[in-house]
């Protein structure tokens, strides 16, 4: 759940500290206060949309910070460790900083993420449910995944099985598509590989001669005085007068020496290896020097050599290794070409066997999907009959899908796929009895599109793991005894999630186990957004307000305080 949200220099908020409780926190007060600003700010942190805009004038940046905890068992734990994220204690601070530049900045738990991470993050855990949204409720393209979701369980793997066999069908598809192209641009392709593969071979390179050859280049470039400094370090060691001239004294004295003393035999021994070992590599100078040969034309050779190399290297690859690599790639795709037939029989063969292959698994999902529409309209019209809507009729329409990029001939016919399987998955509703069913889109008004909408929420809640949900406005178009159903309902989802909601419904309101009231003033001549809690009499005065609009009286209290009464009464049941 949310446990405190920080916000400075936001908007019309200069700076508020907000601690949230379990249950039911409803946000009220004036049109303009500030309560949407509040939720704004929450969808920012949980990886919405920033813009400059959202920076208070003439502050530097918008900083919004957010705590929350989680159950050691919630989704979110496994997506915090796959993303490298430490989620010890169960607890998660998300922060985002929007700078006056419009640029943003993203923390979860003080490690640096993007924007991307923090989204995946934050809606794991926040659920923020808007006016807008009824806009998804009537898009048929979001149903598939309503219904998906509501058969979460019993899908999972069938749809993972499907999804893997469908990455492998398109990957097949492109081959296919690939070797079918035009005769024109194969005959092209195939003059280019063979010119370039004649290029390659008749230079007859071998694996890391560039650097070989340089290497060489540069000690022949160098001989001259390779064989100055070899001959001057020989004649230093080797020769009357030399270093090992004076270093044969010294073990000869040493010798001598040890057989005086004994104490001196390691000594002598050092300096006697010593001196066999610097004989030894004088011997090996001098073998190295009598096979030195100045050999202009090699030199010359190397040149030309390096320079061919170059010439490859420009067009096949920064390294001879890059450019038989390239050799070899260009060989086997001429190959694929030159009988391009046969391996396109091949592939169209997989590919017909990955389609039916797909077929059988968008059948199983189109099996469990109609298993799962029935149990969620159920669901649906048990929910329905409480918000006062007992004679809508709600179903859930599964049909095969008409268009794709993606079709096969299965048994003689032919047959979509696309991401999620065969299937077109639409809801329809009749609001009368005798109406015929019609797309949701089509027939329902805003407050039955409210009410739809709160009863897939009170199905899915439970479901998606969301610690916390947020109802922003939803309740707009109701009244009466539907909006103290859509109260009940609400207040019954917070019963298994953390639920915020903003309302202008005194039903809603009174339902409240936490009552927060947004107003907005004026401080040294510039507007600021406060919260406020509020106590069990202050309560009573803003839902007489809600109730009253302008005017509060005594009749407006006692209506009040009824809704609170019976509000209290409804929790206990």
């Amino acid at each position: 759940m949310l446990i405190e949200l920080s916000i400075k220099h936001f908007a019309i908020i200069e700076e508020l500290t907000i601690p949230f409780e379990k249950g039911l926190t409803v946000l009220t007060g004036e049109t303009g206060a500030g309560k949407s600003i509040i939720i704004d700010a929450i969808g920012l942190l949980l990886g919405g949309r920033g813009s400059a805009e959202y920076v208070r004038y003439g502050e530097k940046r918008a900083e919004i910070e957010g705590l929350f905890i989680v159950e050691d068992a919630h989704p979110v734990m496994k997506k915090a460790e796959e993303l490298g994220i430490d989620g010890r204690d169960s607890m998660f601070i998300l922060r985002r900083d929007i700078t006056s530049q419009g640029k943003s900045i993203c923390r979860i738990n003080g490690k640096l993420v993007t924007i991307a991470v923090l989204r995946e993050i934050g809606q794991a855990l926040v659920d923020i449910h808007g006016q807008h949204e009824h806009q998804s409720l009537l898009q048929a393209e979001q149903h598939l995944g309503m219904l998906d979701g509501f058969a979460y369980q019993e899908l999972r793997q069938t749809q993972l099985e499907y999804q893997a066999l469908y990455r492998r069908a398109m990957q097949l598809q492109k081959q296919v598509r690939s070797l079918s192209e035009n005769e024109q641009e194969m005959a092209q392709k195939i003059d280019l590989f063979k010119y370039q593969l004649e290029e390659i071979e008749k230079a007859g390179l071998k694996p890391n001669e560039d650097v070989e050859l340089s290497e060489e280049r540069h000690k022949l470039s160098h001989l001259e005085r390779l064989f100055s400094l070899l001959e001057n370090s020989y004649r230093s060691l080797y020769g009357e007068g030399s270093g090992l001239d004076f270093l044969s004294n010294t073990v000869a004295h040493l010798e001598e020496a040890a057989t005086i003393d004994k104490e001196l035999k390691d000594v002598q021994e050092t300096v006697s290896n010593s001196y066999y070992l610097l004989e030894e590599a004088a011997f090996s100078l001098r073998d190295y020097i009598e096979q030195i040969e100045f050999d202009p034309n090699r030199l010359e050779y190397i040149e030309s050599r390096l320079h061919e190399i170059q010439q490859l290297k420009r067009k096949y690859g920064s390294t001879v290794d890059d450019i038989l690599e390239y050799a070899a790639k260009i060989e086997e795709e001429l190959d694929s070409i030159i009988h391009k037939d046969d391996r396109l029989i091949k592939l169209q063969e997989q590919l017909q066997t990955i389609w039916n292959d797909l077929y059988v698994e968008a059948n199983a999902l189109r099996t469990i999907r109609k298993e799962a529409a029935l149990a969620l309209t159920e669901a649906i019209h048990h929910e329905l009959r409480s918000l006062y809507m007992e004679k809508t009729s709600f179903a859930v329409q599964i049909e095969q899908l008409e268009s794709s990029k993606h079709t096969a001939v299965i048994q003689g016919e032919e047959m979509a796929f696309g991401p999620d399987g065969a299937d077109s998955v639409e809801f329809y509703l009749s609001t009368n009895p005798g109406e015929p069913m019609k797309p949701l889109a089509k027939i329902a008004s805003g407050g039955e599109i409210s009410r739809i909408m709160l009863a897939l929420k009170s199905i899915f809640s439970d479901q998606q793991g969301i610690t916390s949900v947020i109802f922003d406005e939803v309740d707009t178009g109701v009244s009466g005894r539907v909006a103290q159903a859509i109260a009940e309902k609400i207040h019954g989802i917070s019963s298994g999630s953390q639920v915020l909601c903003i309302t202008h419904l005194p039903q809603v309101a009174a339902m409240a186990d936490t009552h927060l009231f947004i107003e907005k003033h004026e401080t040294n001549q510039r507007v600021v957004t406060s919260v406020t809690p509020l106590t069990k009499d202050e309560q009573v005065e803003e839902i007489a307000r809600m109730i009253s609009g302008v005017e509060v009286t005594e009749l407006t209290r006692e209506h009040a305080r009824e809704l609170l009464e019976l509000a209290g009464q409804h929790k206990q049941v």
